[in-house]
């Protein structure tokens, strides 16, 4: 298990109410995940994971208690897309939020999600 880093709870209330934490890690199964879905992609992704959780742009729905955030990293523009888990009450106690998968999208694709998927939050007001 891997500590990426703490999520603000006031931003991810927006998947549920419902959250026992605000640590997210990443496991050694998600790695390779990762990995085997999308061959490279962990090394080039995972100096990033931490600004992803902790300042996303857009947290887009997906299935209950799981988020698709997107983030573009300003140093190199690279577009990140990552799914996150948010533990809540209901789930096995000692859990943590936990990134499920996550790899880079095009820009056609981020402009795809946003057109098509529904908006939770975004950071940027335009």
């Amino acid at each position: 298990m891997h500590f990426i880093g703490k999520i603000d709870k006031r931003i991810y209330e927006c998947v549920t109410k419902d959250m026992t934490t605000d640590e997210v890690i990443i496991t050694d199964e998600r790695i390779g995940h990762i990995d085997d879905h999308h061959p490279g992609e962990y090394e080039n992704i995972a100096p990033f994971l931490k600004a992803a959780v902790t300042a996303p742009d857009y947290i887009l729905q997906d299935k209950p208690h799981t988020a698709l955030v997107l983030k573009i990293v300003e140093e190199n523009g690279k577009r990140i897309q990552l799914v996150l888990r948010i533990h809540t009450s209901s789930d096995k106690a000692g859990y943590k939020n936990s990134v499920i998968s996550a790899w880079r999208i095009s820009k056609s694709r981020w402009e795809s999600y946003l057109r098509n998927k529904h908006i939770l939050y975004k950071r940027y007001k335009e």
